[in-house]
């Protein structure tokens, strides 16, 4: 007679609650970042301000989103032509208003990419 030993069960239990809880937590992610109800607060800096370069060119940005060049009313698609006759040397300070569409930053960060215009700062007030 041979002895046979005895299986013991697998218990998976612990590994199912441990897959529920994981999927549960991506459901609930998936869903916030389609609907887009992540509410996103940024931090304020409350940092020193650097010593002002010296200005060169001033490039600024209404609430309407409308595009000023050294105080001309500069078109979005007028503005990469316009930075492109500036040296890459030469300072650039970008002042946007708060209410500034997201947009309007892009278009312009976009057109100092391109050009490879690294020369630049981006005013803000101080917290």
């Amino acid at each position: 007679m041979k002895l046979t030993p005895e299986r013991t069960p697998l218990n998976i239990v612990p590994f199912i609650d441990i897959m529920l809880v994981l999927l549960c937590i991506v459901l609930s992610i998936s869903s916030f970042i389609a609907q887009g109800k992540i509410e996103v607060k940024l931090p304020s800096s409350s940092s020193q301000a650097e010593p002002e370069k010296h200005v060169s060119l001033m490039l600024e940005a209404n609430a309407q989103g409308e595009i000023y060049l050294d105080g001309a009313l500069t078109l979005p698609h007028e503005l990469k032509s316009k930075l492109a006759l500036i040296e890459r040397e030469q300072h650039v300070q970008l002042r946007l208003d708060e209410q500034c569409d997201f947009a309007v930053f892009i278009t312009i960060i976009d057109a100092l990419k391109e050009l490879q215009h690294d020369n630049f700062s981006i005013a803000t007030k101080q917290s």
